[in-house]
């Protein structure tokens, strides 16, 4: 099956979009240049006619960078996102996948994908705090971005922006992906947003770059954006610098 799979890849494969996706893509070299769309498409289709079948066959795969194409592992991602399982079928699958993650796109793609979340929100809000406590880079990326995704609401602002307070995630890519989910939080919810932001609880880093990304988000009115950027000249909010 995985060989299949490989050839269906490679009669789709863009070498121009491949080397344009290389650049977004730092440490990511084995790429065959399949755009998303595509890769969506082929994996409702293998969800479809046989998920079970390609999930098992993906558990013996050999999964290491010079092994696999990076479309590989983005569609073992997508399969799970779209395949009928129950919550424990799905935490198995997920147990299994998430620590291949090495790349921003993987995650973040099959993270938008899980909407199945929303469906049990307490069970997956208390595994997504799981692999944000694992501590490693795309563990806690994993987490934060599917919060971002699917919990984003009035039930659960506060408690992400207290978990964002608390923890200090180590890597570029998990940062950036608190940063993200503060800038969301602000978006919908920028009363309470503004009053965490007051708190100075998160890293330097983490604070500056979540003002950052309000301040360029096209959701965020102008006039919190000047609020902002006053309360940061005046050191009310300010911008950390180490």
């Amino acid at each position: 099956m995985k060989q299949e799979i490989r050839e269906s890849l490679e009669q789709l494969a863009e070498p121009e979009y491949a080397a344009f996706s290389r650049k977004l893509l730092p440490g990511v070299s084995n790429l065959c240049g399949v755009r998303l769309p595509k890769l969506r498409r082929m994996a409702k289709r293998i969800a479809k006619e046989d998920a079970q079948a390609y999930l098992s066959a993906m558990r013996t795969a050999d999964w290491s960078a010079s092994a696999c194409y990076f479309e590989e592992k983005m569609l073992y991602g997508l399969v799970i996102g779209y395949a009928k399982l129950d919550d424990g079928g799905y935490r198995k699958q997920l147990e299994r996948f998430v620590p291949l993650i090495d790349n921003w796109s993987v995650c973040d793609s099959c993270c938008l994908t899980y909407e199945w979340m929303r469906k049990n929100p307490q069970f997956w809000w208390e595994e997504l705090n799981c692999w944000i406590r694992t501590d490693t880079e795309f563990g806690v990326r994993f987490g934060l971005v599917s919060m971002l995704a699917h919990f984003v609401d009035q039930t659960y602002v506060q408690d992400i922006l207290n978990l964002c307070g608390r923890i200090r995630p180590d890597g570029y890519y998990a940062k950036m992906a608190a940063a993200w989910l503060v800038s969301d939080c602000f978006a919908k919810f920028p009363e309470e947003t503004y009053v965490f932001l007051q708190q100075d609880a998160m890293d330097d880093f983490t604070h500056n770059k979540s003002i950052q990304k309000i301040c360029e988000s096209t959701r965020v009115d102008r006039e919190w954006k000047a609020l902002l950027r006053a309360k940061a000249a005046a050191a009310d909010l300010p911008i950390k610098t180490k």
